[in-house]
Formats: C-alpha cells, structure tokens, sequence
C-alpha cells in the first residue's frame, strides 16, 4: 500500500496548481492583446513600426514565462537559504541607482540601471527579495520569540532602511506595496496585536508625512479629490481614464477600437492599460479582469494558511507574500485607473508592458506553484505513512 501511495507521488512529479496556472495564464494572454491593441499607433509614430512594442512584449514575455518555469522547478528550500543574499543583492541594486551616471531617470523618477538593451529596476525584484527575508525570519523564531517585542525590531530596521532607499529615488509606489505586504505577512502569521497596532500606526503616520511635506505629492492627493477641476493639468491623466470608462459602457468599443489610445491618454500600455480594456470590453470585460485577480490571490493566501496546517511555515509565508504583492499592485493599480486612488506609477501585474514587472509577477506565480506542488507532496507522504 506504501509502494503504491508513494508511485502516485512520482507519477505527478510537477502537477501545477489549476486555479492559480489558470488565473496567470489568462492574464498573460489577455494581458498580449490589450498590449497590442493599446501600443500600436504610439509604436507606429515614435518607433517607424506598429509593432515595435509588441515584439518587446513578447521577448518579456517569453523571458518572464521561462523564469517562472524555472522558479517552478527551483525548491523553495533554495530561496529561503537564499534569502539573506538575495536582500542584499536588492539593497545594492537601490544604492546603484542612486549613482550619478549609473542610474537612469524617467519622469523626475531614478528608479532605472541601464544594461545593454534591457533596464533593471532594482526595486521591483526587492519586493520579492524581501519578501524572503521576511519570511525567513518569521519561519525562523521559535514560538517563545514571537511573543517578545525585540524579535521585530531587526526586521523593522530592515524595512525602514528599504523604505528610506526607495524613497531617496523616489519610489512612493514601490514603497507603499512592500510596506502593506510585510504587514499583512507579521499579520497573518499571528503576531500578538499588541505589537502589530503600533506598527500599523507609525506606518500610516510616515505615509502621511511623506504625502504632507512633499509638495508635488500633497499637490497630486488635492487634484485626485476634484480631477475636472484641472482637466489639462494635474487632472489629466485621470480625466482621460474616466472619459475611457465612460466610453466603454457595458460591452465596450470592440477590440482595437479605443478612441483615448490614441496620445489622449498617457502610459496607455502601461499605467493605464486597465483603462483600455474598460473601453475596449467595457464593464463586463474590466470585471472579468478583476475577478481573475480576486481568485488567485484568494488561491494563494489559501495555500499559505495550507501550508501552514502541513508544517511548512517557510511556503506559507512566502505565499502570503507572493499573494500579497500581486494583489496590492493590482488593487493599487485597478484603484488609478479606476479614480480612487491619487496617481501612482505601478504597472498592472502579468498584464501591463515593463519587462521588470513581468519577470518578477511570473517568477511570483512559479514559486507560488512550487509551494503548492510541494505541499501536495508533504501532504500525501503523510498519508502514505
């Protein structure tokens, strides 16, 4: 009976998990569409081909999908021996970028190093890299540490520092994602309130100072409550997002018949891809995405608490995370586009043109199918015993 329970183990050596495969690879592919379909007159007048941006795409794409399936394959007992290493090869990546000469600026913003055709941005795989550190640690602490205050000021050192970098490019965006998802991971993992509130707190008061004492920042929450008011200013992007919205209706324009597309609307590809889509395939297409959204990040924080019931504490750490990061980009994003949120430059995960972006939300999704794979397994050796 052991024989046979353990044959069915190696039968299906990779099983991939249906719901969360499912979810990437729908976003993926709707994600090439709206890319094409939103890139092709910018690519036309600024590149000579209405496919340049495209075919850039699809070399992402093709790369992300490739280390995602590398991810898979990878153990997850390699990432958290890792995870110190990788956090500080993220640190350095935000120190470099801050060298003169070194570090490319887009938009006011330093977030860029050039290399070769490519760009890395350093802060988009930081969030993954801390993400392992943090989980590390938390895996790490025996039961009797995780009730002491000392046993989170290394890891609160750690993210201040972060933030501090982040901020000096400046990345308020970036910052704000990893500050929630190392929350929600302390949260999950059953921290005593009593530390977790404080940390809540001082969280949400930096946030604040940092929105109150920067002009451009405080300026861009109080065109955020009013939009109309500065419709060719501050408001721009914004309005253009809406007026595509509106457009939209219940079913859309039809596929490539975006009117805002057309050098109305800013960063259509990227930022504000989501707006395509509501105006291309209207609300029920916008509902679609975002139900896709809802279910994997559903999924994954469901294998984190899985995870957990099977002893991995490791897994499901980094599954809260993974899940954590792709759903706060995404609802971050979705919230712009949508004109709840004020203005911030995050790409919409698996979906929106940015090579960077794309790898790290692929290799996100692989570890998130390795967990699950390697759950299953724990999970029927146990029974097989």
């Amino acid at each position: 009976m052991k024989n046979h329970a353990r044959g069915n183990i190696s039968e299906n050596r990779f099983p991939l998990d249906p719901i969360i495969f499912s979810s990437a690879l729908t976003l993926l592919l709707i994600g090439l569409v709206m890319v094409a379909s939103a890139s092709v007159e910018m690519s036309a007048r600024y590149y000579g081909s209405s496919f340049y941006l495209l075919l850039k795409h699809l070399i992402y794409l093709f790369i992300s999908v490739g280390i995602g399936l590398l991810a898979i394959g990878l153990p997850i007992k390699f990432w958290e021996k890792m995870s110190l290493p990788l956090l500080i090869v993220g640190m350095i990546l935000l120190v470099l970028v801050l060298i003169p000469g070194l570090g490319r600026e887009v938009n006011g913003s330093q977030r860029w190093i050039p290399f070769g055709p490519f760009s890395i941005q350093g802060s988009e795989f930081l969030k993954l890299f801390i993400i392992f550190y943090i989980a590390g640690y938390l895996a790490s602490l025996k039961r009797n540490e995780a009730n002491k205050l000392s046993s989170f000021l290394k890891p609160s050192i750690i993210l201040v520092t972060v933030i501090c970098l982040l901020m000096a490019q400046p990345d308020f965006g970036t910052s704000i994602v990893i500050t929630s998802s190392i929350m929600g991971i302390i949260f999950l993992a059953g921290v005593p309130i009593r530390y977790f509130a404080p940390l809540l707190i001082v969280s949400i008061l930096a946030g604040v100072l940092l929105i109150v004492f920067e002009p451009y920042r405080f300026e861009r929450l109080i065109v955020f409550t009013n939009p109309w008011e500065h419709p060719y200013e501050g408001g721009y992007q914004l309005t253009q997002a809406l007026i595509a919205f509106g457009r939209g209706d219940l079913f859309g324009l039809g596929l490539g018949n975006s009117i805002q597309k057309l050098f109305f609307l800013p960063e259509a590809h990227t930022d504000f891809l989501f707006s395509i889509i509501a105006e291309e395939l209207g609300l029920v297409g916008a509902s679609f995405i975002i139900a896709i959204f809802s279910l994997m990040v559903m999924r994954s924080l469901w294998l984190g608490s899985h995870a957990l019931s099977v002893g991995l504490k490791f897994h499901a750490y980094v599954a809260y995370g993974a899940g954590l990061i792709l759903g706060i980009q995404a609802f971050i994003n979705l919230g712009v586009n949508l004109g709840v949120l004020p203005t911030k430059g995050l790409t919409l995960p698996l979906m929106s043109y940015g090579g960077n972006s794309l790898i790290v939300s692929c290799l996100l999704i692989g570890i998130l199918l390795r967990v699950e794979f390697e759950c299953r397994n724990r999970t029927r050796r146990a029974r097989a015993r």
